[in-house]
């Protein structure tokens, strides 16, 4: 009877800490409160707050010492990208990117989305002996570089402007954040981003968004190199590239383009 209780109370608890970590990964917010936490699962407090401070004991998640707010940690990045891997997605997107290396002897890259963030999961890279090559499994925000505004500007308008709210409140100027998001309706409306120097000097890129079997964008397909070399009469044979690039991946992990 004990060794049954004791296993019984072990998987309540880890079924409860999952609740948590799946509250606070679904929640619209980038951060999450003890009390949201409680109400929001039906939990007291005391039983949030140890399974929050357990969380971020292990890495899971972090903390603001300040607003005493959760967010997820590097430990929840391990776990996602492990995941993502494993469903294969960049498995679909290689045969893409090799295409785009043969046709434009540029590095060829995929990222993922990651709430207000987005890393880079592959890349194959350019045969020229001066290339870009990326960082797999950073992280970096969503309006700076190619890949990242391809995937801003594919969110709803509502999660484009939380976003904008969240990250840009004391950083932009009003003229900045309006320039960025007449910038993004452009991206929208061409379908692909470009990127000159913005998240790495002397590198560009062109960009376009990737979407899954939801309809919700995934992430990004791009094409980067010295900045040099992403230049203005590039600029369509890229954007048509990398568009037809990215139908194709998005194709592959399910979505389905209303009216299409």
């Amino acid at each position: 009877m004990g060794p049954e209780s004791e296993d019984g109370e072990t998987s309540s608890g880890i079924a409860r800490a999952l609740r948590v970590v799946f509250a606070v990964a679904e929640s619209p917010e980038p951060d999450v409160g003890v009390s949201e936490l409680a109400r929001t699962l039906g939990y007291s407090k005391t039983v949030v707050h140890r399974i929050v401070r357990t969380l971020v004991a292990t890495g899971f998640f972090v903390v603001d010492e300040r607003t005493r707010r959760y967010r997820l940690g590097p430990g929840a990045v391990s776990v996602g990208l492990a995941a993502l891997a494993r469903m294969e997605v960049p498995r679909v997107a290689q045969p893409q990117m090799e295409r785009l290396v043969a046709r434009t002897a540029e590095t060829a890259t995929l990222s993922a989305r990651y709430g207000d963030q987005r890393m880079y999961l592959a890349q194959v890279l350019s045969p020229q002996e001066i290339r870009m090559a990326v960082p797999l499994g950073q992280l970096f925000p969503l309006h700076v570089g190619g890949s990242s505004k391809a995937i801003l500007a594919s969110l709803d308008p509502a999660e484009q402007a939380g976003y904008l709210d969240r990250t840009l409140t004391g950083t932009l100027s009003v003229t900045s954040r309006e320039e960025l998001e007449d910038e993004l309706r452009r991206v929208r409306r061409r379908g692909y981003a470009v990127s000159r120097g913005e998240r790495q000097v002397d590198a560009g890129s062109v960009a376009a968004p990737v979407f899954d079997a939801t309809g919700r964008v995934y992430g990004a397909l791009s094409i980067c190199g010295p900045v040099a070399r992403i230049s203005d009469d590039k600029l369509d044979e890229y954007g048509a590239l990398i568009i037809d690039a990215a139908a194709t991946v998005s194709t592959g992990l399910g979505y389905r383009r209303v009216g299409g």
